[in-house]
């Protein structure tokens, strides 16, 4: 078998001669066969930011790594707090990563609570053992905090000093306290979340210091908030309110051409005109109050597309239906199929409707608008109470009954 030839080394000036690509040489920091001696703690603070709380954390094995880490922007990443574990080491974050832009704060582990805050609504389990939240004060740079399920008790004014948050969320927070008016604290915040809060009082215009910045709003299941739904009418970026269940009042006939102009969803409780679950006191008001409401929707659908009006159950009218979890049908509220619109009662819970009662008529067979309503009105003609455009009378509802049972 012969032998490999060995390599020969050719003259550069030969023809044969193959030029190789140069050496290419380590950089870092723009430094040739650089050492992580060679790295900045900026240059190492810019990797960090990268990497997420737990892992930057993590990697703090000397002085340099620890420096950097001070001064990371650390990117929106979801940390929960929701163990005596995860507070530990929210703890050790407050000053190791007091950038951090996101926290969840939850529940903590059974036997452990956080310290009552001022004015508590009664002492709470005091054999628990208690865990300071002070430390969120800590994180100055926060963009999104988020409260589920924390049961707080009692005041905490350190929860509204974030000069650059921009998203909150609290939900379901056992006893905790504050007021509408706390929010001035929060100057360039976004969106505002809460829900099932009942110590939230306040109202509604309080929020008139967040007129530039606010754009999504959920005030709800929040009973002790008040004021008219018409003091945001000129927030600029208002695109999402939610108000339900609070004791918000208003008209819906109030909103002007140039109210909400960007608005895109609207929930309102019941105590406004027009709202989810306003009260009529009779069926026979009901043609009335769809003449008034009929051309504010056929304008600004938006504003009463989350609209449910419903029968008082201490109206003459009223009576106990005998479907279990559910009415006979005593509410009402607008449909659309294309562009003919119609009004329709159903039920108040699973809602089984009527049929529809027409307020346009049927759109021409030749025009760009038929086949939308044709596919549309499928999805609305789905009548459970079929022959009645109204509420049946109570005899009539107990023999529809008797008939469908057999």
């Amino acid at each position: 078998m012969p032998r490999p030839k060995k390599a020969r080394l050719i003259d550069a000036s030969s023809e044969a001669a193959v030029v190789l690509p140069p050496r290419r040489s380590r950089q870092i920091a723009g430094q040739p066969d650089a050492t992580f001696d060679d790295l900045g703690v900026d240059v190492i603070a810019i990797i960090y930011g990268f990497l997420g709380p737990m892992d930057i954390m993590r990697s703090r094995l000397c002085r340099k790594l620890r420096k950097a880490a001070t001064t990371t922007t650390v990117p929106p990443t979801n940390f929960t707090v929701n163990s005596v574990q995860k507070h530990n080491a929210m703890r050790a974050m407050a000053t190791a990563l007091p950038n951090l832009q996101q926290i969840e704060i939850g529940g903590l582990n059974e036997g452990h609570k956080y310290s009552d805050g001022d004015d508590p609504y009664e002492q709470e389990n005091e054999n628990y053992i208690t865990h300071d939240i002070d430390i969120l004060s800590g994180f100055r740079n926060l963009r999104l905090l988020s409260i589920y399920h924390a049961h707080l008790n009692g005041r905490y004014p350190l929860l509204f000093q974030f000069p650059l948050l921009q998203k909150l969320e609290i939900y379901d927070c056992g006893n905790l306290k504050f007021d509408l008016e706390i929010l001035v604290g929060l100057p360039v915040l976004e969106e505002l979340y809460c829900n099932d809060i009942r110590f939230l009082t306040g109202n509604i215009n309080s929020l008139r210091v967040l007129n530039d910045t606010l754009a999504k709003v959920t005030i709800r299941d929040c009973f002790e908030v008040q004021g008219n739904f018409m003091d945001l009418a000129d927030f600029p970026r208002l695109n999402e309110l939610n108000l339900l269940e609070t004791d918000v009042i208003g008209d819906i006939r109030d909103v002007g051409e140039r109210d909400f102009l960007a608005l895109e969803v609207l929930t309102l409780p019941k105590g406004v005109y027009g709202g989810m679950g306003y009260k009529f006191q009779l069926i026979s008001d009901v043609p009335g109050i769809i003449s008034t409401l009929y051309p504010i929707y056929k304008q600004r659908p938006i504003l009463l597309k989350d609209s449910l009006a419903e029968l008082s159950r201490h109206s003459p009218d009223w009576y106990n239906g005998i479907v279990r979890h559910d009415t006979p049908p005593f509410g009402i509220e607008f449909v659309a199929a294309g562009s003919r619109v119609g009004y329709q009662w159903k039920t108040l819970y699973l809602f089984s409707a009527c049929e529809v009662i027409w307020l346009d008529p049927e759109p021409d067979r030749e025009s760009i608008d038929y086949e939308k309503y044709t596919e549309e009105l499928q999805e609305i003609e789905r009548y459970f109470y079929h022959g009645f455009q109204q509420p049946p009378t109570e005899e009539e509802y107990h023999h529809f009954w008797a008939e469908r049972r057999g």
